[in-house]
Order: C-alpha cells, then sequence, then structure tokens
C-alpha cells in the first residue's frame, strides 16, 4: 500500500506532503488497518477553520491501482488517524 498526505493551512499557510511505502515499514499492518478503516463519513465535513490544517490522503491498494482520496480538517482528527498523517508525514 502507498500513502501519500498534503497537508495545508494552518497559522503560516504553509504545505507540507508525505509519501509512505507501507510494506518497507516495520509496522505496515497498523498503517495498513488504520488506513483501510478511514472512510469520509467518519472524517467529517473536511471544511477548514482559520489557523487549522486540511490533510489531503491518497491511499493507494498498489502502485498502478487508483487512489482512494479522503480530505480531513485538522478538528476532525481522532488519535488514530492524528497518527497516521503524522507517520506519512514524517517519512
Amino acid at each position: 500500500m502507498i500513502l501519500k498526505v498534503v497537508r495545508s493551512g494552518g497559522f503560516a499557510g504553509l504545505m507540507a506532503s508525505g509519501e509512505l511505502d507501507t510494506s518497507a515499514q516495520p509496522d505496515s499492518e497498523r498503517l495498513e488497518q488504520v488506513a483501510r478503516g478511514l472512510s469520509s463519513a467518519q472524517l467529517g465535513t473536511g471544511r477548514p477553520q482559520p489557523d487549522r490544517y486540511v490533510y489531503r490522503l491518497q491511499v493507494y491498494d498498489a502502485a498502478d491501482s487508483e487512489p482512494t482520496e479522503l480530505i480531513v480538517a485538522e478538528q476532525d482528527l481522532d488519535a488514530d488517524t492524528a497518527w497516521l498523517l503524522d507517520r506519512i508525514l514524517q517519512s
């Protein structure tokens, strides 16, 4: 699984991005479990709020597959989703 994230917004309006191939990671099972458990319905509206981040996550089951794209606003993050996004951005 390949995970890509772009974070935008925040106080300074800076952008950050990351990409992670889960097959090369020691915690690949957890990464994939959290990514597969995400759905648009649980992630809230995705509407930005002043000085807060918005994350655009793309999940590729295989390198040549079409991605599933999810948008989540900072205020809608739960602990698992926040961990996943941080993990991708740190890659």
